[in-house]
């Protein structure tokens, strides 16, 4: 479990790097998001210049938001759930074909404190990455702490998982 929670300062030192990651490679991202509620997005625009590399967020919440603004498959949804590695590469994959982006982050998890299971206990989150022409991935995680705390390890995560793809 990763017990990491990152600060304000390091998630602005996150973005400003995937910021000069994307300007020094003439790229743009865009954030698809679902239990971080726009917080991904919020923390790459804070950097000034954003509009120049930031395509855009989708925060889509409900199933029906997922499947108009990601193209999310119905049967994703119904056969594993919002909460899977299926539905977050639909999400990221969705995101980068509907949005025009270079590259693009996808999150969807359960930040609580409610809407756990035993399969899927509060602080369990997918998140996935794709490059324009490329494969998407995501990868499973477990964040402990209340919801703010899931939740700002979620931004983190997906801001590092960006930087990574963009250094690659």
């Amino acid at each position: 479990m990763n017990t990491d929670i990152p600060t304000d300062v390091e998630l602005h030192a996150l973005a400003q790097s995937v910021a000069e990651c994307l300007i020094a490679r003439a790229q743009t991202v865009v954030a698809a998001e679902s239990c971080t509620g726009g917080w991904i997005a919020k923390v790459l625009t804070d950097i000034p210049g954003s509009s120049s590399w930031f395509e855009c967020g989708v925060v889509a919440y409900s199933y029906e938001a997922k499947e108009s603004l990601l193209g999310v498959q119905p049967q994703t949804l119904e056969r594993h759930g919002a909460v899977s590695q299926e539905t977050a590469v639909e999400m990221v994959s969705g995101a980068l074909a509907r949005y025009g982006a270079s590259v693009a982050v996808a999150v969807t998890g359960v930040a609580g404190p409610g809407g756990g299971t035993k399969d899927k206990p509060v602080g369990t989150v997918w998140i996935g990455w794709k490059r324009r022409g490329g494969y998407a991935r995501a990868e499973l995680f477990h964040f402990d702490g209340d919801r703010e705390a899931v939740r700002r390890q979620t931004v983190g995560a997906a801001l590092d998982g960006v930087r990574r793809i963009l250094t690659s």
